[in-house]
């Protein structure tokens, strides 16, 4: 019996924090409650994690979470996770990391975890919040740890790629609400981390790059759809804030992105598309010619994709002929010192074979590479 009436007491007390916590973060602003939800969180982050002396039950762990979603609480703490003290965006990350892990021992391990679930389903606002950290240098790195984290799930990265606002077809009403095919209109909270990351302080600027490149790498069928069918809105974007920003750490690592994204084989269509165009040629030929080296050698990744097509663009081969001596000339002595990088040797003399074997005038491509895009 005191089994029983234990397990009552268990339950009451967690559905309390849920509730208690909720009152406290509605009411921030009122003297006191700011210590008060600290203590609160500091209760519900031990339930979730166990201590040393005793280990949280699963089924305490469920009525937690259970109380968490109840409450709407996963939004209330996204939404104000930058204003909450420092150990407490501390305890929310960890609370956060755990309840988007949870699943009951009863549930099969390909099922999403019941918070998880949850939110990409009925409260995707959650997640979208959690982007909105960047907005604030206090939540950016608890938010981004987190996303980075649920990221793993493809729901979870379409809830962020395709949010839109109150668009038909847009996250904001669901996973299951997405119109996939439907272009984006650019408002949505995935276009804001190219702000992010190019006008941010600098600890802000690099978590919100992590996570976009987290975005752009791990789904290999959602991502590369996404790209073709916003193509022109996305590397619009990529190429005049990132590519181009006055940043010098922003513009390498967009730089070398964008080289990891054209040469990964899921984005072929993505990659003819890109390589066709030549005002992203003249781009690219420009980041050559940087002062800095580092950005010249990533730019130099980017460039090999054009010159080793071989059914490059009418565009793109009017370029390359109209500046051949001069590439000839400046591939010959480019970056001279990388003396020990036997594959940078090669792949230069293999660019220089390359452009000193164009035809004279361009040469319509036998087969046109862009396709679906």
């Amino acid at each position: 019996m005191s089994f029983l009436f234990g397990r009552a007491r268990t339950r009451t007390n967690t559905i309390d924090l849920s509730k208690q916590a909720k009152e406290n973060i509605t009411k921030l602003d009122v003297v006191g409650k700011a210590e008060e939800l600290a203590k609160v969180l500091s209760q519900i982050k031990l339930i979730l994690q166990g201590t040393p002396e005793s280990d949280s039950t699963p089924d305490q762990v469920y009525q937690l979470v259970q109380g968490l979603i109840e409450e709407d609480l996963l939004l209330l703490l996204a939404q104000n996770l930058w204003r909450l003290p420092f150990e407490s965006r501390k305890d929310t990350q960890v609370i956060f990391s755990y309840v988007f892990r949870f699943r009951p021992p009863t549930a099969s391990p390909k099922t999403d975890p019941v918070a998880l679930s949850y939110v990409v389903n009925n409260r995707p606002q959650v997640l979208l919040e959690l982007c909105r950290g960047y907005e604030h240098k206090e939540s950016a790195t608890p938010a981004g740890t987190v996303l980075r984290e649920v990221l793993k799930s493809e729901a979870a990265a379409a809830i962020i790629l395709f949010d839109d606002g109150e668009e038909s077809g847009s996250s904001a009403k669901g996973v299951t609400a997405i119109e996939r095919e439907r272009l984006q209109s650019g408002s949505g909270v995935f276009w804001r981390f190219f702000d992010w990351i190019d006008k941010s302080s600098f600890e802000v600027a690099a978590d919100a790059f992590t996570t976009f490149r987290e975005l752009l790498t791990k789904h290999k069928e959602l991502v590369p759809r996404y790209l073709s069918v916003n193509f022109e809105l996305f590397f619009d974007k990529y190429n005049h804030i990132l590519v181009q920003s006055n940043s010098y750490v922003t513009k390498r690592q967009s730089i070398k992105l964008l080289g990891e994204i054209l040469l990964d084989r899921s984005n072929y269509n993505v990659m003819t598309a890109y390589v066709d165009r030549g005002e992203h040629l003249k781009i690219c030929m420009n980041l050559l010619r940087d002062d800095r080296k580092m950005v010249q050698y990533e730019g130099f990744h980017v460039f090999k994709v054009f010159v080793a097509n071989p059914h490059k663009s009418v565009a793109v081969q009017k370029i390359l002929i109209m500046n051949r001596d001069k590439l000839l000339n400046f591939l010959s002595h480019f970056l001279e010192d990388r003396t020990d990088d036997e594959q940078f040797i090669d792949e230069r003399e293999f660019l220089i074979k390359q452009i000193r074997n164009l035809p004279p005038t361009p040469i319509p491509p036998t087969r046109q590479m862009s396709q679906g895009v």
